[in-house]
């Protein structure tokens, strides 16, 4: 395997994320930062997968961007080296009967949970976006936050690898879908599968797509209020 990532690609090059907000909050006594990222949310199919990376502060790793400036094989590479260099490294699934159940914004909450839980001790987490989803911890968030911060950047990585192995797996025993390419995403292979067969044993089935597809006895599910996110 290989131990060293490529060559950066000049376009992405200038682009990478800093320890700026990680140092700010380790000045004013926050000594554990979990940065956190997801990645599933608008998949037709599959878990949401959500990572959190503690990075250290001696110890520097070059060429982590987000993870959707890598290729896939760019995230693979850096994925293994991510979890090597990380102080700790957590992952925190939703299934997809989970997020049917729940909602997509109580599964989110869910998923930041299972993995925070795993790291003990957390003073502050980096969130990328503008919502607190994370409730149980001090938190920042910050737009576009897996292009500026480390922590998000590289758990935007582990997240993204973790999951799309998930589905690569998943593509053997349900082939039609090409969960291995669509990664449970919509496309034309994808609709073109669920016109034909209907959802597979791993779709969301509370996912507004169930509409078309009412011939197979498998309706939408459809709620009038959204459930509480129970304990796990």
């Amino acid at each position: 395997m290989a131990t060293t990532a490529p060559q950066l690609r000049r376009s992405i090059k200038g682009k990478a994320p800093g320890l700026r907000l990680e140092r700010e909050i380790w000045a004013d006594g926050g000594d554990v930062v979990a940065g956190i990222d997801e990645v599933g949310r608008g998949a037709w199919a599959g878990p949401l997968t959500l990572a959190a990376v503690v990075v250290p502060r001696d110890k520097k790793l070059y060429k982590v961007r987000d993870s959707k400036m890598l290729t896939a094989v760019e995230r693979e590479l850096m994925y293994d080296r991510i979890v090597e260099w990380a102080d700790a490294v957590a992952i925190g699934h939703v299934s997809h009967e989970e997020c049917d159940e729940l909602g997509m914004s109580a599964a989110q909450k869910l998923a930041a949970q299972r993995a925070l839980a795993q790291l003990g001790a957390v003073d502050h987490v980096l969130v990328d976006g503008n919502w607190d989803f994370v409730e149980t911890h001090p938190t920042t968030t910050i737009v576009k936050g897996d292009a500026i911060s480390i922590s998000i950047a590289a758990a935007s990585i582990v997240a993204k690898v973790t999951r799309d192995r998930m589905m690569r797996a998943w593509d053997a025993d349900h082939p039609a879908y090409g969960f291995s390419g669509n990664k449970g995403y919509p496309c034309p292979r994808h609709k073109a599968a669920l016109a034909a067969f209907g959802p597979s044993a791993i779709h969301r089935r509370r996912w507004a797509f169930m509409d078309d597809l009412r011939w197979t006895g498998l309706p939408r599910i459809v709620e009038d209020e959204e459930p509480q996110l129970g304990l796990f």
